[in-house]
Formats: C-alpha cells, structure tokens, sequence
C-alpha cells in the first residue's frame, strides 16, 4: 500500500468520534485540507461541515464548470483564486495541494476525477452511486486500492445513528439468527416529480437508472444487515408509471404557469417552487432550480417559464421507474425483499422488518422496536440524532453530518477503519445493485457473480 501523503500534523489535542456504538478517540492534526469537485446541492452541504469545524476541516479548492455555483462556494469558504477551476482537470494537472476531495459531479462524471485524483495520491469523499458501470465502479476501487488512499462512498444511511442502532441490536443477537429482511423506501410524491421526472436523474442515458440512482444505499443497507452473507441469487420487477404523455389531463399546457388545469395537479411545479418561495423557503428543492442566482420569486418564475423544472410532468423525457421491487436469496436460506416507490406523502423515510429465529425487529422510519419471542414483549430503542449546524434540515442531514465527520476523522488519523464501508465491500454492494437491475430488464432470475467471476 502506498505511504498517505499528508502534511506533518500540529497537535490540537482529540477528538471523540461515535462509530455505531462505538466511541473512538481519534488524535487530530491539523484541519484536513479537503477539494470540491462539484460545488451544486451535495458538494455545499458536505463542504458546510468546514464552517461548523474550521479547527478539523478547511475548505482549499473547488473545482465546477458553474460560475455562480462555483463563486458562491467559493466565497463561503474565502477559497483563493488560483485555487478555484472550472474543470477538475485542472486540479489533477496541478501539484497535489490538499488531502482530500469530494467528488460530487453528475453520476456519469464520477469516474474519472475519482481515479485521477486518486492516483495524485488524494482520499476521496465520493457521492452515490460509484459510477453507472460495474467496470467502472472496479476501476475506481482498484485507483483507490492500488494507491493506498481512503475511498468514502456516500452510502449516507449507514451513517444514520438510527440505522447503525439497527446493526448493533442485529450484532448483539436480540432477533438470533436473521432469516428474513423487509426494507421500504418511500421517495415521496414531489421529490420523484423534482428528480426523476424534471429533475437530474430522469433519464437513464443522461444520468443512471432509478435503482442505482435512488435505491443503491437501500441495497447496501440490506447487505450490510446480512453480516456477510453473499446474495446468491435476485429478481426484480418494476416500471416508469403515471408520469406518461398518455396520461396527460385535457387542457394541460407543456408549462406549469401557462396551464388552466394547473390547480388540479399535485405535481405542479408552482405547488412545488413557487408557492414555497413565496413563503421565505429557498432551501432544497428550491434551491436547486436556480443555477446561476439566488433563488427568489423572480428567479424562481424565470426558471419555471424557461427551465427543466417548470415542465408539465406528463411531457418530460424521463424514463427511469417510479416503483420497483427486488427479491433477495443469501447464503444460507436468508431471504430479503426490497421496495421503492414515489408515491408516498412521506418524503425519503425507510421502514424496515427484520424477522429473526428469536425476535422480530420493527423500524417505522422514527424508532426502533423489537419483540421478543421468548418474553412476548416488545422494547423501544430511540438515538440521539441531533447534529450542529443546519444539516438537520436536509432529507438525511444528520447522517451527512456524521459521513463527513467519520471521514475527516479517518483521514485525519489515517485510518480507513474508521469508514463504515472500504471499497471491497462497496463495490460488493454496487455489484448487487447492478445485477438486480439485469434481472428486471432481462425478466429472470439472475444467479450473482462473487468477486472471482
């Protein structure tokens, strides 16, 4: 493994870091000098961990093809000039200068950057999926591997002190043996309107396909649970329903704010932007929509009269799926079954069963309970979840906060023990996902390849 390449530390005394239930005490040096690759939605609100610990993490280059999304990030983190670049090309033709990078480019553009900038000897903070290939997905853990730096991938659940509790309770026996896994990710009416059906992931050749874009932390998530059990074999069904040109209403114009039917549609892009401008919200999905300003009403009405997302939802080119299902098989006779659908009130939350040999698991997207066979009670266990700053506002914040901070902690003490998940493991977990997907489009049951094939 290659030696890390980081500046000599200045001691600042250490910091205490929850791993599960684990509580690690990790020695700091100085602040990790961390690159954004990708300065949009994901790229600020990794990079907001450094304006709530400038003593751990500093903020010294980004790199976004974007003038406004590239100034913005670089003036709230008083970035220098010559360290700011429209292409993260640019960051790889220049002398290694930090320790880290995020990259939080489009799906199709992870791979690259993710190997150059590996091969420069950088960590990297990588967002979901790896990439849209399984080759490629080998090719940036290999990078990673071969040049001895830490890969995070942005599998934000396993982050969540919730659903690490689940792991701990699962670890600790209190269900015995796991036979069956049932998780549910509900995506939520308007933020399937805004992603995937006006938004960036809409489109299977633009982007990637709804499983992999949406649902691959789901099923790293259901991996993980499995304690190491290969998954032998998967099917899976699904398809792109409702937001059709045939289901458009009569009278509905191409446009939200030319349509008199508009009132009647709950996948109104004026519902959605619009009205919650109006009402002083300028964060996420508003924020969004409005690549090159500050999201106000003006700019809001000029993004929905000329851009993607002031389109009727029934005259979009989306075609990745609004609901789908993928059945498992692990060693060992474990099964799993695994849902995701956009039409739910609920926006983003999980719900999970796990069926043990002693007890059964319950998790309703808030807390978690088990029942015991034996006892024929049932426990509650409840987590602290609060985290500084604003990540609490996002979809999954808190587990944001925590991703980040357990990866400044790693790469800080140079320690890849302390990611929840090392490349091998991730690409595993990709791999599945990948496969699940051939088994939808190929309609058949598809025998999984293990890491030899």
């Amino acid at each position: 493994m290659a030696m890390l390449d980081l500046q000599p530390p200045k001691s600042r005394g250490v910091k205490k870091w929850s791993c599960g239930e684990r509580q690690v005490v990790v020695n700091m040096p100085s602040p990790v000098r961390v690159i954004v690759v990708g300065a949009g939605s994901r790229g600020g609100t990794y990079s907001d961990y450094a304006s709530i610990h400038p003593e751990r993490m500093q903020v010294v280059g980004i790199a976004d093809p974007r003038s406004f999304a590239r100034s913005k990030l670089q003036k709230c983190h008083k970035v220098a000039d010559e360290n700011t670049f429209d292409d993260w090309s640019c960051v790889a033709e220049r002398e290694k200068f930090a320790d880290a990078v995020f990259i939080c480019t489009p799906d199709r553009l992870h791979k690259d950057p993710a190997v150059a900038l590996a091969k420069k000897g950088y960590h990297i903070l990588l967002e979901k999926p790896m990439a849209v290939t399984l080759e490629d997905c080998r090719e940036i853990a290999e990078a990673c591997i071969q040049s001895g730096v830490i890969l995070t991938v942005c599998h934000v659940l396993r982050y969540d002190p919730v659903i690490s509790k689940i792991k701990t309770l699962i670890d600790s026996g209190v269900v015995g043996d796991v036979i069956h896994i049932q998780h549910f990710s509900v995506v939520g009416f308007y933020h399937f309107a805004h992603s995937f059906v006006r938004g960036n992931w809409r489109n299977e050749a633009e982007s990637s396909f709804a499983l992999l874009a949406k649902s691959c932390h789901d099923l790293d998530l259901i991996h993980h649970w499995a304690g190491g059990r290969r998954c032998i074999k998967v099917s899976s069904f699904g398809s792109l329903s409702h937001f059709r040109k045939e289901n458009k209403p009569p009278g509905a114009a191409n446009r939200c704010l030319d349509c008199s039917v508009e009132s009647n549609c709950p996948y109104s892009a004026k519902k959605i932007y619009l009205d919650r401008v109006k009402e002083g919200w300028v964060r996420w999905p508003v924020s969004v929509i409005c690549s090159s300003s500050v999201p106000d009403i003006e700019s809001v009405t000029e993004a929905l009269k000329t851009g993607p997302y002031g389109r009727c939802v029934y005259e979009c080119d989306n075609d990745v799926c609004s609901n789908q299902v993928v059945n498992m098989e692990f060693e060992g006779g474990l099964t799993a079954s695994f849902t995701m659908v956009a039409f739910t009130e609920e926006i983003g939350e999980r719900k999970t069963s796990i069926c043990g040999s002693r007890g059964e698991l319950s998790y309703n997207g808030k807390e978690i309970s088990v029942f015991d066979f034996l006892t024929q009670t049932s426990t509650k266990h409840t987590v602290h979840k609060n985290v500084p700053g604003d990540f609490y506002l996002g979809p999954h914040g808190v587990a944001d906060y925590h991703l980040v901070d357990a990866f400044i902690s790693a790469v800080a003490s140079e320690d890849p023990l302390l990611i929840q998940s090392g490349p091998k493991e991730t690409l595993a977990s990709h791999r599945l996902v990948f496969e699940a997907e051939r088994a939808r489009l190929e309609d058949r049951v598809v025998f999984c390849e293990t890491d030899h094939d």
